[in-house]
C-alpha cells in the first residue's frame, strides 16, 4: 500500500495531471505540443525509436502530423484511455510511472461507430523530473505493447 507524505501525495496529483494532460495532447491536438511537457533532455521512445532531446520529440510529432494529413483519409481519430497509474519516487523531485494504456484510432479503417475495439493495449513507463520552477515534466517515456489490433 502506497504511503505518501503530504508532499508526495500533491506532487502525485501534479504528476497524474502531467499524464492526463499528455493523453489529451495526444489525442486532441495530435502531440504537437509534447515537446513542451518533456525535459530538454529525454529518453523518448515511440515507434521503436529513442528522441533524446526536446527537439527532437517535437520534430517527431511535427512529422507524424503532417503524414496523416497528407493521406486521403486525413488524420484519424484518436483516444488515449490511461488506468492503473502508479507513481513511485526515487527522490524528491524524481519519480517513476507506470500505467495502462488502451489506444483507439481509425487509423487504418472507416471512420464511423461500425468498431469499438482498441488498436493497441500497452503497458507504458514514465520517468518524471520537477524542474527548479517546481513544475514536473517527463524525462523517459517507454512502451511495450501487449495487445495489437490486426489490420483488417
Amino acid at each position: 500500500m502506497a504511503k505518501f507524505s503530504t508532499e508526495q501525495a500533491a506532487s502525485a496529483a501534479a504528476i497524474n495531471q502531467l499524464i492526463n494532460d499528455w493523453a489529451y495532447e495526444l489525442d486532441v491536438n495530435n502531440g504537437i505540443n509534447i515537446a513542451g511537457m518533456v525535459t530538454e533532455q529525454c529518453d523518448y521512445t515511440v515507434r521503436g525509436v529513442a528522441r533524446t532531446s526536446r527537439g527532437e520529440v517535437e520534430k517527431f510529432y511535427a512529422g507524424r502530423l503532417a503524414s496523416f494529413s497528407g493521406t486521403p483519409a486525413g488524420v484519424p481519430t484518436q483516444r488515449h484511455a490511461l488506468s492503473n497509474l502508479r507513481v513511485s519516487f526515487n527522490s524528491a523531485d524524481d519519480a517513476a510511472i507506470t500505467f495502462t494504456l488502451v489506444y483507439y484510432t481509425t487509423a487504418g479503417m472507416s471512420s464511423g461507430l461500425g468498431h469499438a475495439d482498441p488498436a493497441a493495449v500497452a503497458d507504458v513507463r514514465m520517468n518524471v523530473h520537477r524542474g527548479a520552477d517546481g513544475d514536473w515534466l517527463i524525462s523517459m517515456f517507454d512502451s511495450a505493447q501487449i495487445f495489437v489490433r490486426k489490420p483488417s
